[in-house]
Order: structure tokens, then sequence, then C-alpha cells
């Protein structure tokens, strides 16, 4: 099943946040024109090395386009104009993550586009918003990550600031903005009145922080990093070695907490004055997590995680390899393959969202400007 299949997105995108937005679209049945410049080589990422594909395609941007189709166009041009007013027309939804000030110059923002088609939404996913004095500044994932505070959360407490290992913030604006699309597309096909969506990497990167920013902005308490991962307030929360490795424990409620208790040996832990409530807990963190440190080394995570699965919420800690290679992940369906003109055969990342308990069939994104065709149909019809 392909729920968005009547429905056609044009899309001005490069890198991250709104190519990650839009391969969801596409993936979910969208006919998604990715429009790029011929002159420069198309999206920048088409180019990222090390692990290329080919002239002009690599692992990396496929990573982030599965699923469209790609056309060049020149709108600063007046024939490409043209062609996108008359693609604008049949389409559903135009997207833009460039500097806030930019979709207005180029004429992609709801003001120049209602009077070809009043009913289109226009998505403009930017760095630091359209409507104030950073409009104009570029940005990226890990500046966010900065500014937002979230570096300050991350890593060991003595150590220096440090950022999540993978773009979470590409990827959580992306979601964000193709969530506002959404609920947008649906009013204007109640209404036939379409709208401007926005959203940032900045917003975003706040809204990451969650109850930790109410916290603050209540309380005046400044959360800070914890040592080995740990939650801000619950304990035992946060990696534990074991003989030969490490595992991430989470005893979010009293029940997984006198499990755990019983399961290593010491149910006397729940019975000590010094450990016996959260708060308790709490307090004498740095005790409990010596006496749990001491009790999973005697044994291998093997081990432990056979006595503790399913009984309190467990994982081993994976490097990417382990993770990418476990059973479980193949099992589950997660890792998938796309035919490639270049290589044959991809392996992808499978779509996360199941419509009736199956995963979404997939496709390479085009070479680019291999689907300028479209662009002749619909000078055919007008």
């Amino acid at each position: 099943m392909k729920p968005l299949s009547d429905m056609r997105v044009i899309s001005f995108e490069q890198y991250g946040a709104g190519p990650y937005g839009t391969m969801f679209l596409a993936e979910l049945g969208a006919d998604v024109l990715k429009v790029e410049q011929a002159d420069v080589g198309g999206d920048p990422a088409r180019h990222v090395g090390p692990h290329m594909l080919g002239p002009g395609d690599s692992q990396y941007f496929q990573a982030w386009n599965l699923g469209k189709r790609s056309i060049t166009l020149d709108i600063k041009s007046e024939a490409g104009r043209k062609d996108f007013h008359r693609l604008v027309r049949g389409a559903d939804a135009v997207v833009n993550n460039m500097r806030g000030s930019l979709p207005k110059t180029l004429g992609l923002d709801y003001a120049a586009l209602k009077s070809i088609n009043p009913a289109i939404v226009c998505l403009h996913i930017s760095a630091y918003g359209r409507d104030n004095e950073r409009a104009n500044w570029p940005g990226y994932d890990y500046l966010m990550q900065a500014e937002a505070g979230l570096m300050s959360l991350t890593g060991e407490p003595e150590a220096p600031p440090a950022r999540v290992g993978a773009s979470m913030i590409d990827t959580m604006t992306g979601m964000t903005g193709t969530v506002g699309l959404l609920s947008a597309i649906l009013q204007a096909r109640r209404t036939g009145l379409g709208c401007d969506v926005d959203t940032c990497l900045f917003d975003v990167a706040l809204h990451q922080l969650t109850y930790s920013a109410l916290w603050y902005l209540n309380s005046a308490d400044k959360p800070g990093r914890q040592s080995r991962s740990a939650h801000l307030s619950q304990v035992p929360v946060q990696t534990y070695p074991t003989s030969d490795g490490w595992i991430f424990i989470m005893c979010m409620t009293e029940k997984f907490w006198r499990i755990l208790c019983d399961e290593i040996g010491r149910p006397d832990l729940y019975a000590n004055a010094a450990f016996a409530t959260a708060a308790a807990r709490r307090a004498n963190k740095a005790n409990l997590n010596a006496i749990i440190d001491q009790e999973l080394r005697k044994k291998p995570t093997a081990f432990w995680l056979a006595r503790l699965t399913s009984k309190i919420p467990i994982a081993p800690v994976f490097d990417v390899d382990q993770a990418l290679d476990a059973p479980f992940t193949h099992q589950t369906g997660m890792v998938s393959s796309v035919p490639h003109p270049n290589c044959g055969s991809l392996k992808v990342l499978a779509n996360p969202i199941k419509i009736d308990g199956k995963r979404m069939s997939q496709k390479a994104c085009s070479a680019l400007g291999a689907d300028n065709a479209v662009i002749e149909e619909e000078r055919a019809k007008a």
C-alpha cells in the first residue's frame, strides 16, 4: 500500500533535513520531483564520498533521497520559471530547505504561487526561520546541537561537549516539516486553500530538550552531562559494564528495579533505605552504581542478556557494524536492498513505517535530470 500515491511534491532541496522528510513522502507513495541545478552537478550530496556509486551519485546521497525522481530546472530563467509553474498547477506541495530569505526571492512561497494553484502548500525548512534577524544565515545540524544546549547534555561530565553521533536534528526537522506539510495538505483538500508551513533546524533542536527545558524554565534546574549516558533523574538508568562489554539497563519503574535486584542476586538492595525509593536512589546514585557494577562484572554480556531480556528493559551496547549485522535487525526487515544501475544492488535501510504489517517497496533516486520527461509532458498539456 502506498497511501500518498495521489500526491505530487516538488522539492528544492539539498543535503539533510529537506531530503530526509521528502524521502518519507516518496516511500509512502508520493511523486517527489527533486529539482536540481544541472550546471552545478545537482544536489551537493551526490558528490559526498568516500563511497561513490559512479559520477553524480553516492551512498551518502541515496541515504537521503530514495524513491525520488530528479528533474533539472533553472527557475531564475524565464523558461525555467514557466516550466516550474506548469508543474505547480498539478502539485500538492512545494518544498525547500534554503536560507530563510531565498524562498520569497525565488518565488517559492504561497504568495507567489497561490494565483497558479490556490491549494498549493509551501513547506520552508531553513536554519533559523524566515521571520527574524537570522533569516540569511546558513546553518547545519551540528551548529544547532551546539547552540540549543544539546551538546551540554551529551558525553561524560569532565569531557568536552559532544554532539550526537548521527544527524538527529536534520532528521527530526525533516520529519517535523513533513507532519506540518501533510496536515496543511489535508486542510487544503478540504478548503481548496493552501498556505506556507515553516520549521527550522534551530527551533527543532530546542524542542528536543523536552523535559530538561521545562525543568530549567520553571524550576531553574540546569541539567548537565551525566556519567555513562545516565538519565537525568531516574536510577538505575545508564550503561553498565559486564565482564566482556557493556549493557544499557533502564529501570524506569519500581517493578523493574525490584526485578533487577532479584536477578543479580541482591534483593537486599530494595529493602535498603538508601535505595528503597526513586528519590533515595537518586541521592545515593554513586554508591548504588558501584554495587551494581560489581555484580554485573561477574558475568559476560551474553549471560546478562539471556537472564534479563524480557524481564526488564535491557540492550547490548553495539557498534554500528554489530547493530547492522545483528540477527534481529535482519529478522525485522530493517536492512533492505534496491536495484541500482551502477552496482546492481544497493543495500539500504528499510523505511521504519509499516502499512498493514508490511514494509513499503523502495527504489533508488534517479540520476540527475533523468526524469525531465515530466517537464515535457507538462509543456505538451499547456
